[in-house]
């Protein structure tokens, strides 16, 4: 089977969880048998912060502008049996038009942003990644965030099909690592900076900071403003390529996940840092939001934090209390959130989407 992939980036995981969702999931699939090519726009902004130079499991075809590829590309769409164009991919609705034009197999839309897409319609913003016609030409609708979202993107952009697809972790890259002195702290968080997490981070890390003055805090991400509350005992690291992500997560004695303000008010869209984190042996602890319980078990896999003084209380923890936490979150994410069990689910949807298609009558002999 091969699949044509149309994303935002593979090789660079600066400022996005695209990337590293990507690779464990392609190379999973490959394991599989998938044969895969991911089209990637060569922008500056993802040119010089590659933290890959091979894909595996898969080829990456990078490309300056739409014109110089849409030769090679529609090759490539028609010797494809699947087609998945992605969120916040630049060139998503030329990738589309070619895949209704040119794709004899099966046309997938893969939201990895269903909150935030949600959002923005419900306040008139188009996204810039499907025209007017929503998403109703996809065979199959593939989203990141489950739950109500399923139904909104069949009533809102016209989707026949949505299943979700979660995140998910490569636990060959992302494991138990040796802490590191530069990364050492009683709190960690790892995250792109962001409008509507501030409120979160700010309640959830910058004020337990303040309280806790003889605590050390570490925050680790990009596009952080100068006009951050920083404390003295809140520590920052630059941007963490992935193969420094476990010794971050493994430096603290509690990692924290603050979720996007959409996604937390949509739900059931689990956060890959928490994945990742979980994998590598960190204590959690998180905000709340509708579905959490769906992928770790508050109180004894995740601590939930809704207040400055729930986190103050976590850190009150015993060094007993938190190994057991590391211990049933790191087992539940082997269990059930891989990227190698993600694939497998992946797989099953594809293939039943081909089988369902096939069976379909022949409109034109009607």
């Amino acid at each position: 089977m091969r699949m044509v992939i149309f994303g935002l980036t593979v090789t660079s995981s600066w400022g996005n969880g695209h990337a590293t969702l990507w690779r464990g999931l392609i190379r999973a699939l490959a394991a599989l048998g998938w044969s895969i090519s991911f089209f990637e726009r060569d922008t500056p902004y993802y040119a010089g912060t590659r933290d890959i130079d091979h894909l595996e499991g898969g080829e990456v075809v990078l490309y300056p502008v739409w014109d110089n590829i849409i030769q090679a590309a529609a090759v490539a769409v028609r010797q494809a049996d699947v087609v998945i164009v992605t969120s916040y991919c630049p060139d998503a609705v030329e990738a589309s038009r070619l895949a209704q034009e040119c794709c004899l197999g099966l046309k997938v839309f893969y939201d990895l942003d269903t909150a935030v897409t949600l959002a923005r319609i419900e306040r008139g913003d188009q996204p810039s990644y499907f025209g007017p016609e929503g998403l109703r030409d996809f065979d199959l609708v593939m989203s990141y965030t489950g739950g109500p979202a399923l139904d909104a993107l069949k009533t809102m952009l016209g989707a026949r099909l949505v299943v979700p697809l979660y995140g998910h972790v490569d636990p060959d890259s992302h494991r138990p690592a040796q802490p590191r002195p530069e990364f050492a702290g009683d709190l960690s968080y790892l995250g792109t900076y962001a409008e509507d997490r501030q409120a979160g981070v700010e309640k959830l890390l910058v004020a337990p900071a303040v309280r806790m003055p003889d605590r050390r805090f570490v925050i680790g991400g990009a596009q952080y403003p100068q006009d951050f509350p920083w404390s003295d005992n809140i520590f920052f690291v630059r941007h963490l390529p992935p193969a420094d992500h476990p010794a971050f997560f493994c430096s603290s004695r509690l990692t924290l996940n603050v979720t996007r303000e959409a996604m937390a008010r949509k739900g059931w869209c689990p956060s890959g840092r928490l994945f990742e984190a979980a994998a590598c042996g960190a204590a959690l602890i998180s905000d709340d939001w509708p579905g959490i319980d769906r992928f770790f078990k508050p109180g004894s896999e995740i601590v939930i934090a809704h207040s400055t003084d729930d986190v103050v209380a976590a850190l009150g923890l015993s060094d007993a209390e938190l190994e057991a936490l590391r211990r049933q979150a790191r087992e539940r994410v082997l269990d059930e959130h891989t990227s190698t069990r993600r694939a497998a689910e992946l797989d099953g949807i594809l293939n039943e989407a081909v089988r369902a298609q096939a069976s379909e009558p022949n409109k034109e002999a009607v």
